[in-house]
């Protein structure tokens, strides 16, 4: 007889803007399938790729089920009193002996819920350790747009369907935010048009009515022509500009610096397809701009996110309905920022997470000591791979949170098994819309794993704060989300499914003023000469590491791999180099060299590689291992697509 099957609302918590409504059918005590929850405004009851992979992932026999302790070189299983005991020995010592800066508290992105402000409150309740600066992903667009607007404020996802224009500036949902599909597809059957601008042809061509594929980098005099024609032909916003911005003779003189002909031989796009843009933002009003993750990955990517708001601006589209220049939302917006309890003790040291390898070698005053890694894979998915490896070896105690034995915990010392999203309880909000959805515990962890807020509650027992620590997941929760409460929000309505934050606006900016310090748009002034990148003699290609539509970054499991990584090419360009479709080559770049299985592509441009991120290193990829480990201009962002490398055929 088949158990009886029961439906759970729960949100993926994943490293992804879309934050999907899922609802978990579970038989007996096991999740059987995930579908997407058609009571959620966004995702409409959509589901991505990758979610039958996390099924298969949670309930894979490779998942570790108990903590484990590395003694001569091998794991061995211990009880969870063993661990915590050790753990806690560990960092009372380190506070004790070097001061509680000895402490890395490493906290990925790897699962974005409301309680993991309460593990960062436990660090800050030690007196405050080393924590990290900066970030592997959006962190320069964040302070680009900040610049321009005050603190980034999007539109809201529902608030395509006011757009006739919609541009996929450097974004790609098809593969990494599928709950924005049925928003988009139901734009073009109202007649809108998408434009998708990517150096390469991603998933989400099928979308376009056009793509211009830019060179990499050069995003912002593709900006700056469309700028620029806009002005020539007067078709500019002039009561916004004169009335709303800064800036605004400082830009038209950048905007004017280079004629169209250089600013098209600048970003490799052809003089009438840079009018055809400009006229897309200004015939077909409103336009809104969806600008990617990609435009981050850049040392100077703050610029072309910059020239981009400009032009949103010129043209008329900021603060109108259907338009404006969307990069994201803060998902930890809508929580009680005083419980992250930065405020319980002086400024503490912080290390750059793009450079987390050469911060822990360096560190002197004091060296690191113990190390606590959650949600994160960072010797995966850090640039300078090998560095990162090295770094952690050289730490005399590494804990590693997680679910699997990945690249990360072949260096740390413990591995504390947890819980997967739909086991626990918790809130998730999303950096890609305004709604905050339940995490309710559809299935019980299997085994001994345990939800981190459940580790940190045990762990903090044995701490003289204990008492003002240890809660339960309820009433932290209430804590946490004081200001939704304040704002009208019930509590139960939380747990029956996703709630829009009440005060979160459809159309940013709408009156006209901005957070700015004096209330005004500022428009950029300058940008940096259009020479060739760095390396560009020596390492003749662009090598870009998107995420791929079936995978979410390191989230996989020995299985998923298959084989050395694949890197296209285009068609022309690897024939030129004797390597066949499916052939054997060596990726080299300044920090490394790895083997790879080369596919070809007659859609790419002959400058640009491409690998997908995330495949593991111990399973032969890996590519962050040939990524430089260096900092954004602006925002402490990690420019990934900084790289360039060469390619060698192989026997």
């Amino acid at each position: 007889m088949s158990l009886p099957v029961r439906a759970v609302p729960v949100t993926c918590t994943r490293d992804c803007p879309s934050a999907c409504g899922l609802l978990a059918h579970v038989a007996g005590d096991r999740v059987v399938r995930l579908t997407g929850n058609p009571d959620h405004p966004v995702n409409r009851g959509t589901l991505c790729r990758k979610a039958p992979a996390f099924l298969r992932r949670f309930y894979s026999p490779e998942r570790v089920l108990t903590p484990l302790r590395r003694r001569n070189g091998a794991w061995a299983r211990v009880s969870w009193d063993e661990a915590l005991d050790e753990l806690a020995e560990k960092l009372k010592d380190a506070v004790v002996r070097h001061g509680p800066e000895s402490i890395l508290y490493y906290m990925g992105f790897g699962e974005r819920t409301a309680l993991k402000i309460v593990n960062a409150r436990f660090f800050n309740l030690l007196g405050g350790v080393t924590t990290l600066a900066g970030t592997l992903c959006g962190g320069t667009g964040y302070a680009a747009q900040s610049l321009d607007f005050g603190p980034r404020v999007s539109h809201d996802p529902l608030d395509l369907q006011n757009a006739r224009t919609i541009v996929l500036w450097g974004r790609n949902p098809v593969a990494t935010q599928p709950g924005l599909l049925a928003h988009l597809r139901d734009a073009k059957k109202r007649g809108a048009r998408v434009l998708l601008i990517d150096p390469r042809r991603s998933e989400s061509v099928t979308l376009a009515d056009m793509h211009l594929r830019v060179r990499p980098g050069r995003d912002a005099f593709l900006a700056l022509g469309a700028a620029r024609h806009i002005l020539d032909a007067g078709l500019e916003d002039r009561e916004f500009l004169s009335r709303r911005c800064d800036n605004v003779e400082a830009y038209r003189a950048l905007a004017r610096r280079y004629t169209l002909e250089e600013l098209a031989t600048a970003c490799d796009i052809a003089v009438p397809d840079i009018v055809a843009l400009a006229e897309a933002y200004v015939a077909g009003r409103p336009t809104a701009t969806l600008l990617g993750w990609g435009l981050h990955r850049f040392t100077l990517g703050h610029e072309m996110v910059r020239a981009v708001d400009a032009l949103g601006a010129i043209s008329g589209n900021i603060g109108l309905p259907g338009g404006g220049v969307s990069q994201g939302f803060e998902e930890w917006g809508p929580y009680d920022s005083g419980l992250w309890g930065e405020g319980l003790h002086p400024p503490r040291r912080t290390f750059l997470m793009p450079q987390i390898g050469r911060e822990i070698l360096e560190a002197k005053d004091p060296p690191v000591a113990v190390a606590v890694i959650t949600a994160a894979n960072p010797v995966c998915m850090a640039p300078n791979s090998d560095l990162v490896a090295k770094a952690l070896d050289s730490v005399p105690f590494v804990v590693d949170m997680n679910l699997f034995l990945d690249d990360t915990a072949d260096h740390a010392d413990l591995f504390l098994p947890c819980a997967a999203f739909f086991e626990q309880r918790d809130l998730v909000a999303s950096f890609g819309h305004n709604h905050v959805g339940p995490l309710s515990p559809a299935a019980p962890p299997p085994g001994e794993c345990r939800s981190q807020f459940d580790i940190f509650m045990d762990l903090a027992r044995r701490f003289p704060f204990a008492g003002d620590f240890v809660k339960s997941d309820e009433d932290w929760l209430r804590l946490l989300i004081r200001p939704l409460l304040e704002k009208g929000v019930a509590w139960d309505d939380l747990w029956r499914g996703p709630v829009r934050i009440p005060d979160a606006p459809m159309t940013p900016w709408r009156d006209g003023t901005f957070a700015t310090p004096n209330g005004r748009f500022q428009l950029l002034a300058d940008v940096t000469g259009c020479s060739d990148c760095r390396h560009g003699a020596r390492y003749p290609y662009h090598l870009l590491t998107p995420g791929g539509a079936g995978h979410l970054c390191s989230e996989r499991v020995p299985g998923d791999h298959g084989g050395p990584a694949q890197l296209t090419m285009a068609t022309d360009e690897a024939t030129r180099l004797g390597i066949a479709d499916g052939g054997p080559a060596r990726l080299t770049s300044e920090v490394g060299a790895m083997e790879v299985v080369v596919r070809h592509d007659p859609g790419l441009r002959a400058d640009v590689v491409v690998c997908e991120r995330g495949g593991w290193i111990k399973a032969g990829q890996g590519v962050n291992r040939v990524i430089p480990d260096m900092v954004s201009a602006v925002g402490q962002g990690t420019p990934y697509y900084e790289a360039r490398a060469d390619v060698e055929k192989l026997p």
